[in-house]
């Protein structure tokens, strides 16, 4: 599956473990730096006005990254959309690396007042313009 959005990321000595490997919990920030890059490309809305929590997250890990690798490469995009939630891809790679150190699934949730709403229709379009296969 091709994913449409692409952002280089920094890695960072604070990034790593003892073992001199980017810590797991990182790969986490890694994804949400991506989402709200390719939040602030799709949707071309104020922060504000983007009221979403990640509600579940899946992490495969393939391979560590380490320091050496200086930056990753975290590719994302929208593969499903529902009423109040949509889900999303993401690809984690070594900056020269063509196979994936880790590949994540989510699910965000629109939230209006803390509750689950349904998702924006200019989000919706928004999301298909950028993504024409979904």
């Amino acid at each position: 599956m091709e994913l449409p959005f692409e952002t280089e990321l920094q890695v960072r000595f604070r990034d790593l473990d003892t073992l001199g490997h980017v810590n797991n919990a990182v790969y986490a920030t890694y994804l949400e730096q991506a989402r709200l890059r390719y939040f602030d490309r799709v949707l071309d809305a104020p922060w504000e006005e983007r009221e979403m929590v990640l509600a579940s997250q899946s992490v495969e890990f393939a391979h560590p990254l380490t320091i050496d690798d200086r930056t990753v490469r975290v590719a994302c995009g929208v593969t499903q959309i529902g009423g109040s939630s949509f889900r999303m891809r993401s690809r984690i790679f070594a900056s020269d690396e063509g196979e994936p150190a880790a590949t994540a699934d989510g699910t965000i949730v629109a939230v209006e007042d803390g509750e689950p709403s349904r998702i924006p229709d200019s989000w919706r379009q928004r999301f298909a313009e950028f993504e024409p296969g979904l």
